[in-house]
């Protein structure tokens, strides 16, 4: 009887045994005022001028970075109108929207290209800034914090 038991014990273990791996590539998180944010979708532009345009998207909301080169490297957002940072809530009840965004002299951070995979056709690297409420609007606050941000290996498309 104790083999019986033993050898279905044994049975039970292998068969129970099972890895759930879940992959999250492509990938764009990162800390929206201290809460994790992560994208549903995303998508890296490169245009004719060498200009890259990276796009995340939840239902409601879409964070958009923007950078004059795909070149790894660390870009100052904030302080020229070449890398910049956006962010757009639409409430799915009014359809109103809230922008916050940078530009010249307007909210702050950083882009940090860490790879542009020219054969896979991706591009990785971190993020994080603070933006301001574009146009004052009451049903946010004025600033809006995102640190600790990653997109990884988010594909590209070339135009």
């Amino acid at each position: 009887m104790k083999k019986y038991f033993l050898f279905l014990i044994l049975l039970f273990a292998v068969f129970s045994c099972q890895e759930d791996v879940r992959f999250n590539n492509p990938a764009f998180q990162g800390m929206k005022d201290n809460v994790l944010w992560r994208a549903v979708q995303t998508r890296a532009t490169v245009y004719s001028g060498g200009t890259l345009v990276i796009e995340a998207y939840t239902a409601t909301e879409v964070v958009t970075l923007k950078n004059n080169t795909t070149a790894v490297g660390i870009y100052s957002i904030g302080t020229n109108a070449n890398t910049t940072a956006t962010y757009v809530y639409t409430d799915p009840s009014t359809k109103e929207s809230v922008t916050f965004s940078s530009g010249f002299g307007v909210g702050n951070g950083q882009i940090e290209i860490t790879e542009y995979d020219v054969l896979a056709q991706t591009i990785s690297g971190t993020f994080k800034f603070n933006l301001e409420n574009t146009f004052d609007n009451p049903l946010a606050g004025a600033t809006l914090n995102y640190q600790y941000g990653v997109f990884y290996k988010v594909p590209v498309t070339v135009q």
